[in-house]
């Protein structure tokens, strides 16, 4: 009597039909914690650098290349850790890099010049960039479609949480253990984190599937969504909502995939507004602290506002994504939009001081954050699973142009009062170009209802 031949499981379907469940939970826990760290080792210098320019008595130009060193070393970062993770999967690059991360921030609070400062913190920014177009994909791959660009808002928050981190321990490390103290913290805290993720992050079965793993690994990830899914029956599994992608190590061949069909303008216009979003960010994230006790507000207190208006930012950001889910990529530009006007107060000179000064700062600065992670959180939806993390990594790559170039850029904006309104009205500027690119960006993708967008076959609408 002749077997039943085993049959092939679209995991694409399977994944759709899941509800929304605890391993669920688990992942984005997980991957916002990544972030949080992420965020942590990054931020501490921007906090640690009012003491450092104390300590060592560095010039403006030098403070530029400083806070710059990170935000290259990021960049470079960026494209081999998307590279690799589409390689060697999600799993082992966020893990690696996250180990980096904590050995080499906590080296930095070891740094005796501002050369040495700037090359420990270039390559503790090549760990601390080659983690995030990984992580994206990981939680895009593994969340229900509805979930996938707020799922990247939502581990950014923690993202954004972990830089708000960085203000408190400064301000309780700083005077206890000196500027060093603040990298130690957060890069001992780092490795604790990277010893349970060691024992807990799990790979991504659409990438498995879409590298043509062997159904021994796959199997075992996709029985954590559903354990009592039949999975004896099944020998083969496919992404039928992917146009199937040659598997190549080239990586030129990766970036090519990025150009296909639509994506030639949807991947430019990502590119710019995120360029542009970036630019603003890293100018308040490197010099925000220092542009605040320009204004007048004491440095420990400008401190907590950088971490406050971080949170908030965050937060807003996942809000303006829900809407962003149901009603297209142009509502990102509420968040630039309510930004501009409450930049410009500051940046004109119509609110300097007073009472009104700290709202305003706050909520110009939320907006810059909540418009961040929105752009964020689309930089990787519109690709196939096969070059997901490319997409997201060489976005991060183009946009870590704006961010080495803001500290350089921004160091002419350290001097008085003056200075810091120069700095928000460049900001509000950085802001405009935001709106223009994702305003293009809504009109490129208009009409893709489901992603990613190469489609063998119409997706169906879920109910």
């Amino acid at each position: 009597m002749a077997s039943t031949p085993p049959a092939t499981l679209d995991v694409a379907k399977f994944m759709r039909e899941q509800r929304f469940s605890r391993y669920h939970i688990t992942i984005l826990v997980l991957c916002s914690l990544v972030t949080f760290f992420d965020g942590q080792d990054f931020a501490a210098l921007a906090y640690a650098l009012p003491y450092i320019r104390d300590d060592m008595g560095i010039s403006d130009e030098m403070t530029g290349y400083v806070s710059s060193a990170a935000f290259l070393g990021q960049m470079i970062g960026s494209l081999f850790g998307s590279y690799l993770g589409d390689i060697f999967g999600r799993r082992p690059v966020i893990i690696f890099c996250t180990i980096g991360s904590a050995v080499l921030t906590f080296a930095v609070g070891f740094a005796q010049s501002p050369e040495q400062l700037i090359g420990l913190r270039f390559v503790s920014g090549l760990a601390i960039g080659g983690l995030l177009a990984p992580v994206w994909a990981l939680s895009i791959e593994s969340m229900p479609r509805s979930m996938r660009a707020t799922s990247v808002t939502i581990i950014m928050m923690g993202f954004s949480i972990g830089t708000a981190s960085s203000g408190p321990i400064a301000n309780f490390a700083a005077p206890v253990l000196g500027w060093q103290g603040i990298f130690w913290v957060c890069g001992a805290m780092t490795g604790a984190f990277a010893l349970i993720l060691l024992f807990t992050l799990p790979e991504s079965a659409r990438w498995m599937v879409a590298t043509e793993k062997p159904a021994a690994r796959i199997v075992p990830v996709l029985s954590r969504f559903n354990p009592g899914f039949e999975w004896k029956a099944y020998d083969k599994f496919v992404l039928l909502d992917e146009k199937a992608v040659k598997q190549s190590t080239n990586p030129l061949k990766k970036l090519g995939e990025l150009f296909v069909g639509k994506l030639a303008f949807i991947t430019l216009f990502i590119w710019a507004a995120y360029f542009c979003s970036s630019f603003a960010i890293y100018l308040k994230s490197a010099y925000g602290v220092i542009f605040m006790e320009n204004l007048g507000i004491t440095r420990q207190n400008a401190a907590w506002l950088g971490s406050i208006n971080a949170i908030i930012g965050a937060i807003m950001g996942v809000v303006l994504l829900a809407m962003t889910e149901r009603k297209g990529p142009g509502w990102i530009i509420l968040a630039p939009l309510l930004g501009i006007p409450f930049v410009l107060l500051v940046g004109t000179g119509v609110v300097l001081g007073g009472p009104a000064l700290i709202p305003v700062l706050l909520i110009g600065a939320i907006a810059v954050g909540a418009g961040h992670a929105a752009v964020i959180s689309i930089t990787s939806i519109y690709y196939p699973s096969a070059v997901r993390a490319t997409g997201g990594g060489w976005a991060s790559f183009m946009a870590k142009f704006a961010a080495v170039a803001a500290p350089i850029y921004g160091s002419q904006f350290l001097s008085g009062v003056s200075g810091a309104m120069a700095g928000y009205m460049f900001t509000a500027l950085c802001l405009g170009g935001v709106i223009v690119f994702i305003l293009l960006l809504a009109w490129a993708a208009r009409g893709m209802t489901d992603l990613p967008i190469h489609a063998t076959e119409p997706a169906k609408k879920e109910t």
